[in-house]
């Protein structure tokens, strides 16, 4: 350990955190970026001092788990039973704290449609959507909503299962791609303009960031494995639109009860509107990774933001 982990583990008061099991991995689509966001903070929280062990729960489930007699747990799963709220309640029964949102906002923040139902209920602006099913009337559909459209699996993430439709005939091969990946599968309005996403730390609202593909398609290539996806810091608002960015982006993470840490997607069309898209209850925590970044540019090191996510497992066990 260096000179200056050595200090910061001191100043931080590891002991205080007890055994921290990082759960990563699991069995969703997401698998492979939940092992490398994983490998991440188990690293960091090793560099600080933190007795930490990393566990897959594709291994032996929620009793190897148990196994390991966590004080609490870093939650970096995406995806599935670790981003969904199962394994939030299931921590929650055994009393043990961990990262993030509880059970009622991971669940919502897994499902576009009803966190969509909640902002709409708020009078907070989020695109126009139908919920698609094997006999969807595609050109019903494309009348509705308007040409270009985005179909979405309604239950995953990292961009899998996404495809932007501009015909009725392509939205039903997108329907039948997206059904693919969940049973539950939606259409949105397509908002054109840029895309920003906002980053939130406990009380913090963390710079924003507007991001560019080359591409048009923000999707998994440009997420996790593109050299080539630009991410704008500072990302070019005024201050004052910067500021409503990240107001909105708050109060959409609220409204679904959302705690901890997290991201909000949103696009800005030509009349300058924030539409809302999604909410990130466990975002990635890779070298792509847009949750680093914005804290990197606050001048939030990577320990750092391990640290202070990991904090809020103390405020969740003072809570219980």
């Amino acid at each position: 350990m260096t000179d200056d982990a050595m200090m910061m583990s001191e100043s931080v008061r590891p002991e205080r955190y007890g055994r921290v099991v990082v759960v990563y991995g699991g069995t969703s689509a997401e698998r492979e970026v939940s092992l490398i966001s994983g490998s991440a903070i188990l690293a960091s929280l090793k560099r600080s001092g933190v007795d930490a062990i990393g566990y897959d729960l594709a291994l032996s489930g929620l009793a190897g788990l148990q196994a390991l007699a966590p004080d609490r747990v870093f939650i970096a799963l995406h995806g599935g039973v670790g981003e969904n709220g199962t394994l939030q309640g299931a921590l929650s029964l055994l009393e043990i704290p961990f990262t993030g949102s509880g059970v009622l906002a991971s669940a919502l923040g897994m499902d576009k449609q009803r966190t969509k139902a909640i902002w709409q209920n708020a009078g907070l602006p989020t695109p126009e959507s139908l919920t698609l099913d094997a006999t969807a009337d595609w050109h019903g559909v494309c009348r509705s909503l308007g040409l270009p459209l985005i179909v979405k699996p309604v239950h995953e993430g990292s961009t899998l299962g996404i495809t932007i439709v501009d015909s009725p005939e392509a939205l039903e091969a997108a329907y039948r791609d997206a059904a693919r990946f969940d049973a539950a599968v939606m259409a949105e309005r397509f908002v054109k303009g840029p895309e920003y996403t906002v980053s939130l730390l406990g009380d913090s609202v963390l710079p924003a960031i507007r991001v560019e593909v080359p591409s048009g398609f923000y999707d998994y290539e440009a997420k996790y494995l593109s050299d080539e996806t630009l991410y704008h810091l500072p990302c070019g608002l005024s201050p004052e639109d910067e500021k409503a960015l990240g107001d909105l982006s708050r109060r959409s993470f609220q409204a679904i009860g959302a705690e901890g840490w997290g991201r909000v997607d949103v696009m800005r069309d030509a009349e300058g509107r924030f539409w809302l898209l999604e909410v990130n209850t466990v975002p990635g925590m890779t070298d792509h990774s847009l949750v680093p970044q914005a804290a990197a540019y606050a001048d939030i090191d990577f320990d750092t933001l391990v640290l202070r996510i990991l904090d809020s497992s103390l405020a969740a066990a003072q809570e219980s």
